[in-house]
C-alpha cells in the first residue's frame, strides 16, 4: 500500500522540480542562509539543508535572507498569492449570493491552480480562517443583515444558504450573541444591567447580561459610556443597576488596577469565528508580558493575518478582560487601542509595576 503524501513531500518535490506554479510557503537553505521561492532557478538543495516556511517573514525571522535571483520578498509575489485568496472570497461570496452550497476545498484549490493542502494552507495564512470558517462567516453576515432589514427569521435563515433552520441554531449563540429573535428586534427582548464607577484611567462601565459581563469600557464621562451601550443594543431593555451592581462593579474596577490577579466572573464574549481565536490568544498573555501583531498571528498559525489580528482586536468589547492593550507593533511602540493610547499605556505601567 502507497503511504499518504505529506505536505513537506508535497513542498520538497514543488522545490526539486522548481515548480513556479507552487505556492503559499518559500524554502531556505541551512548551509546557503538564504530563503528562496519555489520556482527558483538556482541550484537544487540538498534535501537535507532545507527546511520550509509558509511566509518571508517566519523565514526571515529564523535568520535567513532573501534569493537575490527569485526575490521571494518582493511584494509583487506576495500580491499574488492574496490575490489568489481574495478570488476565492468572491467566489464563495457569489456562490451563497446565488443560493447554493459554497465550493468544496478541491474545486477553490483547482480555481487558484493549487493543491488543496497548498490552497488550504494559503488561504490560512492570508486570512487567519479556513475557506470553510470563511463561507460560516459570509452566512451569518447575511442572516445579521436580513434580520436588521426586518425580514423573518426563517427567511433570513434560507436566503444566507442554511440548508435547515436547525443548523443556524446551533451556532446562533455564536453569530448573533443572543437569540435570533431578539437580534432582529435589535436586542429587544435582552436585558442587560450596567453600572459605572470612577477608576484610575477615568470612568469604567460594566454592562451584564444573564450570562455575564457583555461589556467593559473606558470613558471619560458616563454618559457618552451608557449612549454607545445603547447604540449598541438600540431595542434592549437597559437598566441602570448601579446600586445592585455596587459589589460586581467593585470587582472590575479591582481588576482594572490589577489584571494579574484575574477576574473571577463569567463573560459574555460574541463575535466572528475569528474574533474568537484572537481574543483567546490574547486572554493567554500573561500580565507584565506584551506581543506584537505579528506574534498573535503566528500563534494562531496565521502569520500573513496580522491586520486582521489588529482589526479584531479594535473590535474587543471587554477591556482588560481581553487584554488587547499587551499587543504593540512590531517596533515596540503603541498602536492604536480603542479606549486611547494613554490608557493603554497606564495599562502597561500599572502591570509591571506589579511584576
Amino acid at each position: 500500500m502507497t503511504s499518504k503524501q505529506s505536505p513537506y513531500d508535497d513542498r520538497l518535490r514543488a522545490v526539486l522540480n522548481r515548480d513556479a506554479s507552487a505556492s503559499g510557503f518559500v524554502y531556505a537553505v541551512r548551509t546557503t542562509g538564504v530563503y528562496c521561492r519555489p520556482g527558483c532557478p538556482s541550484r537544487s538543495p540538498n534535501p537535507e539543508n532545507v527546511r520550509f516556511f509558509d511566509t518571508p517573514a517566519l523565514a526571515e525571522q529564523a535568520g535567513f535572507r532573501p534569493c537575490k535571483r527569485c526575490r521571494p520578498d518582493a511584494p509583487d509575489h506576495l500580491d499574488a498569492r492574496s490575490a489568489r485568496v481574495a478570488a476565492a472570497c468572491r467566489t464563495i461570496e457569489q456562490s451563497l449570493a446565488d443560493g447554493a452550497a459554497p465550493p468544496s476545498l478541491e474545486d477553490l484549490a483547482r480555481g487558484a491552480g493549487l493543491s488543496p493542502s497548498h490552497f488550504q494552507r494559503l488561504f490560512k495564512t492570508r486570512t487567519g480562517i479556513t475557506p470553510k470558517e470563511y463561507a460560516l462567516a459570509v452566512r451569518d453576515g447575511r442572516v445579521r443583515e436580513a434580520l436588521a432589514k426586518g425580514v423573518s427569521v426563517t427567511e433570513a435563515i434560507y436566503a444566507a444558504g442554511f440548508g435547515a433552520p436547525s443548523r443556524f441554531y446551533e451556532r446562533a449563540g455564536q453569530a448573533l450573541g443572543m437569540p435570533p429573535a431578539t437580534y432582529r428586534r435589535g436586542g429587544r427582548g435582552l436585558t442587560i444591567r450596567y453600572a459605572t464607577a470612577d477608576c484610575f484611567l477615568g470612568v469604567v462601565l460594566a454592562g451584564f447580561t444573564d450570562l455575564g459581563i457583555c461589556a467593559i469600557e473606558f470613558g471619560d464621562a458616563r454618559e457618552p459610556l451608557v449612549q454607545a451601550l445603547r447604540q449598541r443594543f438600540p431595542e434592549a431593555d437597559l437598566h441602570d443597576a448601579q446600586g445592585e451592581l455596587a459589589p460586581l462593579l467593585a470587582e472590575v474596577a479591582a481588576f482594572v488596577r490589577r489584571p494579574d490577579r484575574g477576574l473571577d466572573l463569567p463573560l459574555d464574549i460574541q463575535g466572528t469565528a475569528f474574533q474568537q481565536r484572537v481574543w483567546q490568544e490574547l486572554m493567554r498573555i500573561p500580565a507584565g508580558e506584551t506581543r506584537t501583531y505579528g506574534d498573535v498571528a503566528r500563534a494562531l498559525d496565521a502569520p500573513g493575518a496580522v491586520r486582521a489580528v489588529a482589526a479584531a482586536c479594535a473590535a474587543n468589547p471587554l477591556a482588560v478582560a481581553v487584554p488587547c492593550h499587551r499587543v504593540l507593533r512590531k517596533s515596540g511602540e503603541l498602536a492604536g487601542y480603542r479606549w486611547g493610547l494613554e490608557r493603554k499605556r497606564r495599562l502597561l505601567e500599572i502591570e509591571r509595576e506589579s511584576e
